[in-house]
């Protein structure tokens, strides 16, 4: 590849060099002038749609609640009265290879005691008793099934819909064809505390313009990388991203084929615009007392996760498309920081310890745009990348599961109170209207007002799709 500094000829030099004295110098008479704050900005955000709906949508936004290491479903929402009578006897059909590691096909029961709630009579764990107050608000989904059994590769599955890296993860897709409602902050932004397993490839744009990635904040200081040099001040930027543009539309005209550059400009001006709306749309502290303590700000098990949500709502009623959050990715009892729900030594202390860092913001989050009228046009996911072992690892622990496990939607066009789908008597494997990845994908995009089979992208010769060649709408959860 060239560089834009190397030069073909002595006439292209003084070319090259005279424009960027220019375009100094045309900065410094601007700024003479008093002009340079009103010089215009860059030409419009990329992120416009690029097919938008096919019929009208039931959800404009989506906050997905992404539980790393994936929760048990006997020892959620999954209830298996079968599996706490036989407690210790074998496992018909077990095959100890299920998981990552080795099972012992003696069935283990759930250490947690279920109770019935709301008018939909859904069975909830103890370790839930704030979500327990929203269940006719959630469809349930019993029947989920996925195809690894190792943490990375379906993560990446259950968000793109391959478990091998390069695929556009949902959120991309989604902000794609939708584009953004917010021109000042990112369409699809991930909240992560510590970095969950499989890094970022697994909210990759994969082969869709780089434009659609996410903007990723960590729970240290979400936007310190957004702060502005000491001395510079708005006239001073604006100069320079204007400078940069000219130069950089200047190089792309020589390198037409560089698909990723008007990402990289966007980038820019998109960081810049952040400068001023993303403080404010992230600033948890500009809630009231009563709201931060309603969500658990003030407690050290659930301060994390809480401002993860507080920050979900704010985004969402400010436009941004999807947002994503990995909840309790700063530890969850398991041993490893960025698997907490990931429970093979100790299923009891594991999903309790874990539990207790999501079930209050989480309750919280959905009462709180119950309240404000957000929750029927917003989208709220929850699930892991897959489930448990009915049979116990290492005598309390369960193993990975990829044949069975539960996630729940609510708000955005879902019908409450839905129980859809149902795993064996044990939990082991799902049997009945079974779902997979696609179909979940499929659904959402569904909510949109997106044929899921209409969303393609042209790579590489071939129209793609995030459903790949599969998926069906789950119609019995719509409203």
């Amino acid at each position: 590849m060239t560089s834009p500094f190397e030069f073909n000829s002595r006439r292209e030099f003084l070319r090259k060099t005279g424009l960027g004295c220019g375009a100094l110098a045309l900065t410094n008479l601007l700024n003479d002038e008093g002009l340079l704050g009103t010089a215009r900005a860059a030409g419009e955000s990329r992120l416009t749609p690029q097919h938008g709906p096919q019929f009208a949508p039931k959800a404009k936004s989506v906050i997905w609640l992404f539980m790393p290491g994936s929760p048990s479903q006997m020892d959620t929402f999954d209830y298996k009265p079968e599996l706490q009578k036989r407690d210790g006897m074998k496992l018909e059909g077990a095959d100890p290879k299920t998981g990552f590691f080795t099972t012992s096909g003696k069935l283990l029961k759930s250490p947690f005691s279920f109770k019935q709630h709301g008018q939909s009579g859904t069975w909830v764990s103890e370790i839930f008793p704030n979500m327990a107050r929203h269940v006719d608000d959630m469809a349930f989904i019993y029947s989920c099934y996925s195809r690894s059994n190792n943490h990375t590769p379906a993560m990446l599955e259950m968000n793109s819909g391959m478990f091998l890296q390069g695929r556009p993860c949902v959120g991309s897709w989604l902000t794609y064809g939708l584009g953004s409602e917010n021109r000042n902050l990112p369409g699809f932004v991930v909240l992560h505390g510590a970095m969950p397993r499989g890094g970022k490839p697994i909210w990759s744009p994969g082969f869709l313009p780089k434009v659609y990635q996410p903007t990723s904040i960590d729970g240290g200081n979400p936007i310190g990388n957004l702060a502005r040099r000491n001395g510079m001040n708005d006239q001073h930027q604006r100069a320079q991203l204007d400078i940069l543009k000219m130069m950089n539309e200047k190089h792309q005209e020589l390198r037409p084929h560089e698909a990723d550059l008007a990402a990289r400009l966007e980038s820019f001006e998109l960081a810049y615009r952040m400068q001023t709306a993303a403080p404010e749309a992230m600033d948890v502290n500009q809630e009231s007392e009563a709201t931060k303590k309603a969500y658990g700000v003030d407690q050290n098990e659930t301060q994390l996760v809480a401002k993860q949500c507080i920050t979900a709502r704010r985004l969402i009623e400010r436009g941004v498309r999807f947002v994503q959050l990995y909840a309790g990715t700063n530890g969850g009892g398991g041993g490893v920081a960025d698997v907490p729900w990931d429970g093979h030594n100790d299923i009891g202390a594991n999903h309790r310890i874990a539990a207790k860092s999501v079930d209050q913001p989480i309750g919280a989050l959905l009462a709180d745009l119950k309240s404000r009228g957000m929750l029927d046009e917003t989208l709220v996911v929850w699930g892991g990348e897959f489930g448990r072992t009915s049979d116990a690892q290492d005598g309390k622990g369960r193993d990975h599961n990829p044949h069975a496990f539960t996630m729940w939607m609510a708000g955005g066009g879902i019908k409450g109170g839905v129980h859809h789908g149902a795993s064996d008597e044990f939990g082991y494997k799902a049997v009945e209207n079974r779902v997979g990845v696609n179909d979940l994908h499929a659904t959402i995009l569904h909510l949109f007002g997106i044929d899921h089979e209409q969303l393609t992208y042209r790579f590489n010769g071939r129209d793609f799709r995030l459903t790949d060649v599969a998926g069906e709408v789950i119609d019995t959860i719509l409203a």
